[in-house]
C-alpha cells in the first residue's frame, strides 16, 4: 500500500506542457512568462490599484517587504512565535530582530491584543499570517497599525485564493507575500510574489531582486536584456526564472478544481472527526478560503502515539511549527506571554491534504484516525 504523503504537488499534462514549452523557447533566466505569471496574477487577485512582483521564494519576499518597510539596526517586527522559520529569517536579514506575539486560540492567528501591548518606538512592522485554513483579522490588524504608524507584511503563503470580506487575499493589504513553493496549494517548483501598493516601491523591488540592475523589466519580458544599466541601491539575486514562471501560469489555470477538492476534503475531515471530543478541529465551515494545511489538535500526551499509528498504516503527519522563541537563535529576541503558543505547539498535527484528493485516500486517513481514538 503507498504512503500517504502530507503534500503532494498537483502535476498534470499541462505543467509538463508547460515546463517544455519554456525550457524550447531558450531564455532561462527572468523573461516573458515572469511578466505574463505577475499580470495573470494581478487579474487572478483583483488588485487593480496594486502591482504584483515575482520572486525566487517566499522567503525573498518577505526579506524585501521587511526592507521596504524600512527595517534595519535596531528595529523591530512583531510576529506571531507561532509561525514559519522564513518570516524570522527574513527579520533579522535586515538587521532587525523579531518580537514574538502570542495567537489566539480559535484561529492559531495573531492575537492582536497581546500585539498591541509589544507595540513599542523600535516597531516598524507586524506580521499578520494566515494559518493552514483560517485567516488573520485583518481589518483589526489594520486599523492596528494605522494607529501606530507601522507597516503591515500579510503572510499569505497559506491563503492564496482565499477571500477575506469579500475580496481576494492580496488585493488589500499593505504589503502581502504569497510562497510558492514545492508544497504549497500552488507551485512554481519554488517561487514568490509580493503585492505592493504604489509604483514607486514596484520600481524598487525590481531592482532589488536582480542584484541591484536598473535592467527595464519591460525589456526582460521580451526576453532580451539591456547591456547598459544603472546601480542605485543594495540587491540580491531573488528573480523567478522562466520555467518556474511557466508551471505556475498552468498551475493557476486549475485554481478553481484546487480550491473546490481541498474545501471538499477539510469539510469531510470536519464531519468524520466531530464525534470525538479529543479531537479539535479547525472552527471555520472553509466556505471562504483555499486550504494549504489541514490541522488537528490533539492531547499533547497522546500525540506521538497518534503520529506513530498513523506512520504505521502509511499516513505522514506533520507539526506545522516549533515556535521562534524555541530556538537558540532567537533566545535573547523581545517576546509577550507565550501561553496559547507554548499550548498548541504540543497539541498540533497537520494531516495530508491534497488538490483533487481521490475518496479512497481521505478515507484511509478517516479510519486511520478515528481508530486510534476509538481504541483510546
Amino acid at each position: 500500500m503507498d504512503n500517504i504523503p502530507v503534500f503532494k504537488p498537483l502535476l498534470l499534462e499541462d505543467e509538463f506542457k508547460a515546463s517544455n514549452e519554456a525550457l524550447e523557447n531558450g531564455w532561462l533566466g527572468m523573461g516573458s512568462y515572469v511578466g505574463d505569471f505577475e499580470s495573470a496574477m494581478q487579474e487572478f487577485l483583483g488588485a487593480e490599484d496594486r502591482h504584483c512582483v515575482a520572486l525566487s521564494t517566499g522567503h525573498a519576499a518577505l526579506h524585501l517587504g521587511f526592507l521596504l518597510s524600512g527595517a534595519g539596526p535596531g528595529d523591530e517586527i512583531i510576529t506571531p512565535s507561532f509561525n514559519n522559520i522564513a518570516d524570522f529569517q527574513a527579520i533579522i536579514a535586515t538587521r532587525a530582530k523579531p518580537v514574538f506575539c502570542d495567537i489566539d486560540e480559535k484561529t492559531l492567528c495573531i492575537d492582536l491584543n497581546k500585539a498591541k501591548e509589544l507595540i513599542g518606538p523600535k516597531t516598524k512592522a507586524i506580521v499578520g499570517m494566515d494559518y493552514d485554513c483560517l485567516l488573520c483579522d485583518h481589518d483589526g490588524l489594520n486599523t492596528l497599525a494605522e494607529e501606530h504608524g507601522i507597516r503591515v507584511m500579510h503572510d499569505a503563503a497559506h491563503s492564496f485564493g482565499s477571500t477575506y470580506q469579500g475580496k481576494k487575499v492580496g488585493s488589500f493589504s499593505d504589503l502581502c507575500m504569497f510562497s510558492f513553493d514545492p508544497v504549497k496549494t500552488i507551485t512554481c517548483i519554488d517561487g514568490g510574489l509580493l503585492v505592493v501598493r504604489s509604483e514607486e516601491e514596484r520600481r524598487r523591488l525590481h531592482e532589488m531582486r536582480l542584484i541591484g540592475m536598473g535592467q527595464p523589466p519591460e525589456v526582460m519580458y521580451q526576453n532580451k536584456r539591456a547591456w547598459t544599466y544603472g546601480v542605485r541601491s543594495i540587491g540580491f539575486r531573488y528573480h523567478m526564472a522562466n520555467l518556474h514562471a511557466a508551471i505556475g501560469l498552468a498551475q493557476l489555470k486549475k485554481m478553481d478544481d484546487i480550491s473546490r477538492t481541498r474545501r471538499e476534503t477539510c469539510i469531510r475531515y470536519n464531519k468524520a472527526f466531530a464525534e470525538f471530543e479529543e479531537i479539535i478541529t479547525p472552527q471555520t465551515d472553509f466556505a471562504d478560503v483555499t486550504p494549504f494545511l489541514y490541522y488537528v489538535r490533539v492531547p499533547a500526551d497522546k500525540r506521538d502515539d497518534f503520529r506513530a499509528e498513523l506512520s504505521d498504516r502509511g499516513i505522514d503527519t506533520g507539526i506545522h511549527w516549533q515556535p521562534g522563541h524555541s530556538f537558540e537563535l532567537f533566545q535573547d529576541c523581545r517576546r509577550g506571554d507565550l501561553s496559547v503558543t507554548d499550548k498548541i505547539v504540543d497539541e498540533i498535527v497537520s494531516l495530508p491534504l491534497h488538490s483533487m484528493m481521490t475518496d479512497e485516500t481521505q478515507q484511509r486517513v478517516i479510519e486511520a484516525v478515528v481508530g486510534f481514538f476509538k481504541c483510546e
